[in-house]
């Protein structure tokens, strides 16, 4: 008997699910990140108000005083959905994994000077607790925002954040004993320097508008704390006094940021171009958090870098503006 086999193809009936097809057209497929993402946010058929919040649905656009006609236009330019985002950070921790084997297998920690050790620690330690208020925030407009365009990468924001401070965590055991952490939470809680800081940051975790948050947090504090530390202070100063082991093994971070800049620009101008109001609030929220943080990271800024510390957090917020500029928001 004789078996043939024929090559058949099968048309399916649709390419995509009717609410992604609204956004991409019934005759192409969607992507992964638009089925997984674009008009995915419950909107109708709530039980009740929140008990702990009557005023508001558990899902309320009124939450922020942002208006945009859909809120399936905040895309992130990275089409990060779970899958891609967990293989991205993967790929990353093995590359982190790496550089932690190259620095140990080469002694590079113990080639390290005691006063460039000792200035890396006093400096980046205490900055495990904005990185956990980085979580905390981010957590939060993943909780009060509204759109899943908007709210699921800030929860990728968030536990990057969280990630950025187990890796200076496991930098600071790397250079010194555990004690050097305990030190860092006591900068953190009482040197005078650190106390703008700390003050901008509990501020931020009872702002009660989450696009507001989302440009206080990370617009304005991380687009001039993470420039300031890692390219300016560990980069360009430790690095080049035989702290090259220190940019090593906080590489993940000026990576992260640059690479999570993309998702925070492309918000913030999508949303300014809605109307001349989303503008002129966000220019206004902008302004008011950016001089706060600049304000706060000045002693921050003395501490690492000495006299060169403001010139370089005056580049650094130049640098953020011109990136404000491009987003629409000329501040």
């Amino acid at each position: 008997m004789t078996v043939e086999l024929h090559a058949r193809e099968i048309q399916p009936l649709r390419n995509t699910f009717t609410h992604t097809a609204y956004y991409v057209g019934n005759d192409r497929p969607a992507s992964r990140y638009q089925e997984a993402t674009l008009d995915v946010q419950p909107s109708d058929n709530f039980h009740y108000r929140p008990t702990w919040d009557p005023e508001h649905e558990i899902y309320d656009k009124s939450r922020t005083k942002i208006k945009l006609a859909d809120w399936n236009v905040l895309r992130d330019p990275r089409q990060y959905y779970y899958a891609t985002w967990t293989i991205a950070r993967a790929r990353q921790q093995d590359a982190m994994e790496s550089n932690y084997e190259f620095v140990q297998s080469r002694g590079l920690v113990a080639k390290m000077s005691d006063a460039v050790r000792n200035k890396a620690c006093e400096v980046l330690m205490p900055l495990r607790h904005v990185a956990w208020g980085g979580n905390m925030n981010n957590s939060s407009i993943c909780a009060y925002g509204y759109g899943a365009p908007f709210t699921a990468p800030a929860m990728f924001h968030a536990m990057d954040h969280l990630g950025a401070a187990q890796f200076i965590t496991r930098l600071g055991l790397a250079l010194d004993e555990p004690a050097v952490l305990d030190a860092g939470k006591n900068d953190w809680l009482n040197a005078a320097c650190w106390q703008p800081l700390r003050r901008y940051v509990e501020d931020t975790l009872v702002l009660q508008d989450p696009f507001e948050l989302f440009i206080a947090q990370n617009l304005a504090l991380d687009g001039l704390l993470y420039p300031l530390i890692y390219d300016y202070f560990v980069d360009d100063h430790i690095a080049l006094q035989g702290g090259t082991a220190v940019a090593m093994l906080t590489a993940f971070m000026p990576e992260w940021h640059a690479e999570s800049a993309r998702w925070i620009d492309a918000v913030v101008k999508m949303a300014a171009v809605e109307s001349d109001d989303n503008r002129q609030l966000i220019l206004a929220w902008l302004t008011t958090w950016a001089d706060r943080a600049q304000a706060a990271l000045s002693p921050v800024a003395e501490l690492a870098l000495g006299n060169n510390g403001l010139t370089a957090l005056q580049e650094v917020r130049d640098a953020l503006d011109m990136r404000c500029k491009k987003a629409g928001i000329v501040v």
